[in-house]
């Protein structure tokens, strides 16, 4: 059901050598560029006809407007199950608490006396966040992407969601009601790069309904075409990441209880066949129970044929057998994992050595799932490697740090030799005339 990788007995290798040896999904984003093209040239020459167009032919429903009426949100809040509803309410209240606490303050460093840089966080203008609508209906991507723009201070959020043919072409109620239940009233019925070409160039106002203003930014989660679009208008708008394929790693040694890592490694594995499951370990006993695990639980699962065992036995999962911690250690790191689950003794401790990972769970009771929904942590984070230089949305990721500089007469001109002096050695004249200019050409020493 999953394939072994077995890296004992030899020292490993670095870098892009280690990587390569390493299970990983293809996720060919360059060559899904050439399909989302023309989709969104399409949007950007013809508007909310051709979303429209793109949502009949993909979807497979036919709208009438894009915009969802508010009430269609406020219906699909009062008929939220109530135990949904209560649990999205401590989701949201959970992440507040954190991402409250991720918000930047202006400060003013004095450089010379009469000479100040003041570093100002200004959020974002407008941004469009993107939920998936796919295999599964994910009302906690609405939390993880609007609670951050909100708690950064952004005036304009709008969300776009796939149409659904059950529903009318109106994305999945529980969705909407996230929505409502977060006081986002603008919402719409738009999937895949179509979407995010949408919210790239915007779409004019109707008699019947209003046009989508373009965003600075869209954020979310998406499959391999919403991934090439974010690409593709990368520039026109700001993007968060390039999702790919979700990803769990669990770091474990014999300690670990394999009934908890055979589990966690089905969660990631029932998103989506090309999820990956990984588990490195330095037990040949946990590796064999794990793989005993999984058959058994498994087959009381659902999402069996068509998720869980093709990404289980897909060659993006494995059980990677190591040495021991430290090169379990440089194992992970070179992975660099969406999620990392560290299963260890003195857990914490070895949690603190990682460098490479989207989010760090630690210990038996801190499964990915608990930061998927309810930990204040935010789930949508890096994948495919690119923690290792990238990190998860954030407040951070809606906010634009803006240099404010303040000088004096007396501190410009107790520096201004300094400043002739490079430009100069940069063959850059003119940038030392505008300082000559402020003294009579004659720079003070």
């Amino acid at each position: 059901m999953i394939s072994r990788i077995d890296l004992r007995g030899e020292a490993l290798p670095e870098g892009s050598a280690l990587r390569d040896l390493l299970p990983r999904a293809e996720f060919d984003v360059e060559a899904a560029l050439e399909k989302v093209r023309p989709i969104c040239e399409d949007v950007r020459h013809h508007g909310a006809a051709a979303v429209i167009d793109y949502g009949e032919k993909f979807d497979g429903v036919r709208l009438e407007r894009l915009r969802v009426p508010a009430a269609e949100l406020r219906r699909a809040l009062d008929e939220l199950d109530p135990a949904v509803r209560a649990a999205l309410e401590e989701s949201i209240r959970r992440a507040r608490l954190v991402h409250r606490n991720q918000r930047r303050t202006t400060h003013t460093t004095q450089v010379v006396p009469g000479g100040t840089v003041t570093e100002k966080w200004i959020p974002v203008d407008r941004v469009g966040l993107y939920v998936p609508g796919g295999r599964s209906v994910y009302p906690s991507s609405v939390v993880m992407n609007v609670v951050p723009a909100q708690e950064a201070g952004v005036e304009g959020v709008a969300i776009a969601s796939p149409p659904q043919k059950e529903f009318g072409g109106l994305p999945h109620p529980t969705i909407l009601a996230a929505c409502a239940l977060l006081g986002v009233d603008e919402v719409y019925a738009a999937g895949g790069a179509q979407a995010v070409a949408m919210f790239a160039y915007g779409t004019q106002s109707t008699a019947d309904e209003p046009g989508c203003a373009p965003v600075n930014l869209v954020t979310g989660p998406g499959n391999i075409y919403v991934a090439a679009a974010k690409r593709l208008l990368k520039g026109r708008i700001g993007i968060d990441a390039e999702a790919g394929p979700t990803e769990i790693a669990i770091l474990a040694d014999s300690t670990a209880d394999p009934v908890h890592v055979a589990a966690d490694l089905i969660s990631q594995a029932e998103h989506d066949p090309m999820a990956a499951s990984v588990l490195v370990t330095d037990s040949e006993e946990l590796a064999a129970a794990t793989e005993a695990e999984l058959k058994t639980q498994v087959a009381a699962s659902k999402h069996v044929d068509d998720r869980i065992v093709p990404a289980l036995a897909g060659r993006q999962s494995a059980i990677v057998l190591v040495d021991g911690l430290d090169e379990g250690l440089r194992v992970v790191d070179a992975y660099g994992a969406e999620h990392l689950e560290i299963q260890t003794r003195d857990a914490a401790a070895v949690a603190d050595r990682v460098r490479n990972a989207g989010a760090i769970f630690v210990g038996p009771w801190a499964p990915v799932s608990l930061g998927d929904y309810c930990a204040g942590s935010n789930h949508v984070l890096p994948t495919g490697g690119c923690a290792c230089h990238s990190s998860g949305l954030s407040v951070q990721s809606f906010l634009r740090g803006v240099h404010i500089v303040d000088y004096t007469r007396d501190a410009l001109a107790d520096v201004a030799h300094h400043v002739v002096t490079l430009a100069e050695a940069e063959d850059l004249p003119a940038h030392g005339a505008a300082v000559k200019a402020r003294f009579g050409w004659k720079v003070p020493r």
